[in-house]
């Protein structure tokens, strides 16, 4: 089993990556939408399974991190996460739609009181959306921006210098400037050490100015703060999936280790993909275009997600105009996290930063809390990402 599933693991990521390598992905993106090839490489993007290993034993020493210096990094309240910005097969993305996106950057830059944190990565749309991103910035200084971005641990990717490599040709699309923010996208099966190393080789050389894990559990976060202090270089963020609904990071003890760590947590789909914006219910879930439609189909029915929306218009009601994306990403901020919700339009990004109006009260957390205890739109047991490094036991994976 462990032999067919880790080829299994290898071929679906050498499916994705052929739109990494693929000189032409952006003229794919371009031709007709019944374009085969348009199709192929669209689902090869997206298409990234990987497997889980078996029970392992687990070193003692991974859950013992040393002393590191705090990051420099300087975050704001809330960030702006660029997925949609290139990926066609679950977002829709269409390069008409380019002017929207750039209005999207220049009203969070415009709007701002604080540098604007953008989070993109390498895979969203084959470098598609750190391109666009790049050329975005163009027109801003350098302070006015953190662009984050995120390394892909694809199979063949197997030593330090593959992280620079990848690093180089990230910083190249986003315009050239030091990356303001440098993540390993999720944990990998094996060689998560010589990531961490190529990791602080990228920092060591200049290339980017603070490092940042995504998808870590307990043990993995506490593990690559340890490996990073050893050269005198802090573990600044750790990204993860974190939401009303999707609670699991709360309970198993993963934002207390971050927060005891100096690890700032970056709360991605803080909007569950959209489903907390109000917008969806048993009626206008089949609107949905893509691979959310059957995620939705399974929540927007139960009498808890009902019950959710209900306790979310009370709170939001107490905010002036305040709405229920508002209200989730309020939430977020409420545990310490720096939620980074997309945008694909000027409506959808002055909601987002309407958010920083008012913040949420000890009280209404609580009432949250209780709301969304009952309810979850994914189980964390269900997933791609690799539970446990094969080589050496760590735990990688929690939610």
């Amino acid at each position: 089993i462990m032999m067919i599933t880790e080829q299994m693991y290898f071929l679906s990521f050498l499916i994705a990556a052929l739109g990494l390598l693929a000189p032409s992905v952006y003229a794919l993106q371009t031709e007709p939408p019944s374009s085969s090839r348009r199709d192929f490489f669209n689902k090869a993007t997206f298409s990234i399974v990987a497997s889980s290993a078996g029970p392992l034993w687990l070193p003692s020493a991974a859950a013992n991190a040393q002393e590191s210096a705090a990051s420099p990094l300087k975050l704001p309240p809330i960030g702006l996460g660029c997925w949609a910005w290139g990926d066609s097969l679950f977002w829709g993305y269409n390069p008409k739609n380019d002017g929207d996106l750039k209005e999207v950057f220049n009203y969070a830059v415009s709007n701002s009181k604080q540098p604007v944190l953008f989070d993109t990565a390498e895979v969203y749309g084959a470098g598609r959306s750190e391109t666009l991103l790049g050329d975005f910035a163009k027109s801003t200084n350098e302070g006015e921006t953190v662009l984050a971005t995120k390394f892909a641990p694809l199979p063949w990717r197997t030593t330090p210098e593959s992280v620079v490599k990848a690093c180089e040709a990230s910083v190249k699309r986003l315009g050239g400037r030091p990356i303001d923010l440098f993540q390993i996208h999720w944990p990998n099966a094996y060689c998560n050490a010589q990531y961490w190393d190529g990791m602080a080789m990228a920092y060591e050389k200049g290339l980017i100015k603070a490092v940042g894990v995504s998808n870590y559990g307990v043990d993995a976060t506490r593990a690559s703060h340890a490996a990073l202090a050893k050269r005198g270089i802090p573990l600044a963020t750790n990204q993860i999936q974190h939401s009303l609904l999707y609670r699991y990071p709360q309970e198993n003890g993963l934002l207390q280790a971050c927060n005891d760590l100096g690890v700032k947590v970056l709360s991605y789909s803080p909007l569950a993909l959209g489903l907390l914006t109000g917008k969806y219910d048993a009626d206008t879930v089949n609107q949905i275009q893509g691979p959310r439609k059957s995620l939705f189909k399974k929540t927007v029915g139960k009498p808890e997600f009902k019950n959710l929306m209900a306790s979310m218009k009370t709170v939001a009601s107490e905010h002036g105009n305040a709405n229920l994306a508002q209200v989730a990403i309020n939430y977020c901020r409420s545990k310490n996290t720096i939620p980074i919700p997309g945008a694909r339009n000027l409506r959808q990004v002055q909601s987002n930063y309407g958010s920083l109006d008012w913040s949420m009260s000890s009280e209404e957390m609580n009432f949250l809390d209780h709301a969304s205890s009952k309810i979850s739109y994914a189980d964390p047991s269900i997933n791609w990402f690799p539970r446990q490094d094969k080589d050496t036991g760590l735990k990688m994976f929690d939610s």
